[in-house]
């Protein structure tokens, strides 16, 4: 048990640095290549916090363990919307400030309900994640139009995509990190998944639960530190953007992974309790940060309501696990 912990514990602080090394690899490769800043923020920096769950969920599953792959992407898009938003809103008052920002809000409250349609006959199977891998590639394509036709507009993302790009870095040493980041995102996630299943093993609960938890709450760390820190920094928009960007690729890209690799029946519970629970909060974070007649705001108190659902969701997965 010991092991498994510290197996936990050290994939979680690599996957967070990897994946670090990684976003700035990439998005310093594609500056200097002279793709803008607002794309590379929109696409790379967006997306590349769920870079460890996409390498969990194809690891789990090839290994045999798709309910903890399934429980990471739900668990994640929860963790991010209510523990994550909720303590940046907490300390900072969040207002939406990008037209591109509120466009993408009701994408992926729309990108929820296809994933929940498309598993809603109790199983994950092969076409569905062709499907989700699908919307995958059409997002990235809409998200780039949308960065495209805005760029070089007054848009407030893009001035603080600007500032978090780094704009001295040679390609070689971009490269470098890049690929270092994949290697140690590789490492890290077979090691992490290895302790998450012995310590499921033990304790005698699911993969899927230990996904809902432990994993998902680890591996939005990354979208905790970043949002936490651009709210600090008056950076609203990607404080937001992230966790945005981050939800749509867990919902079509990490979900695909199970369905690709190991299709099968999954566990009733994601339909009646996870994926409700995860379109409810997607639902307040639309009513709260698209700003239907004025520029959208999650204040303080909203962000003590989202914290407070994601409590309330722990507890139920906690009483859930006590009653099986």
């Amino acid at each position: 048990m010991l092991l498994s912990v510290v197996a936990v514990i050290a994939g979680f602080v690599f996957l967070v640095w990897g994946a670090d090394r990684c976003v700035i690899g990439a998005s310093a490769t594609a500056r200097n290549f002279g793709i803008s800043p607002l794309i590379i923020g929109l696409t790379i920096i967006s997306f590349g916090t769920s870079a460890p769950e996409m390498l969990i969920a194809g690891i789990a599953a090839l290994d045999g363990n798709p309910g903890l792959a399934i429980g990471n992407a739900l668990g994640s898009n929860i963790a991010n919307i209510g523990l994550v938003l909720g303590v940046t809103a907490l300390l900072a008052a969040l207002t939406v400030g990008s037209d591109i920002m509120r466009r993408e809000i009701p994408i992926l409250l729309a990108v929820s309900l296809l994933a929940f349609w498309l598993m809603s006959d109790g199983v994950l199977g092969f076409w569905d994640g062709v499907v989700l891998m699908a919307g995958l590639v059409l997002m990235i394509y809409l998200v780039v139009s949308l960065g495209r036709k805005s760029d070089g507009q007054a848009d407030s993302a893009a001035a603080e995509f600007e500032g978090e790009i780094p704009k001295d870095m040679p390609t070689n040493k971009a490269l470098f990190w890049l690929f270092f980041g994949v290697i140690v995102l590789l490492v890290s996630s077979k090691v992490l998944v290895w302790g998450a299943v012995n310590i499921a093993k033990d304790f005698g609960v699911s993969d899927l639960m230990i996904g809902l938890t432990i994993v998902a709450v680890g591996t939005s760390m990354p979208e905790l530190m970043a949002s936490v820190m651009a709210a600090l920094k008056k950076e609203h928009d990607i404080a937001i953007g992230n966790i945005i960007g981050s939800n749509m690729f867990n919902l079509l890209g990490v979900m695909a992974l199970p369905g690709l690799i190991a299709p099968g029946v999954f566990d009733a519970a994601v339909l009646s309790r996870d994926f409700p629970w995860m379109i409810g909060l997607t639902l307040l974070l639309f009513v709260m940060a698209y700003g239907f007649r004025a520029p959208g705001r999650i204040t303080r108190w909203e962000g003590a309501i989202l914290l407070t659902a994601y409590v309330g969701y722990m507890v139920w997965l906690y009483l859930s696990a006590v009653a099986g």
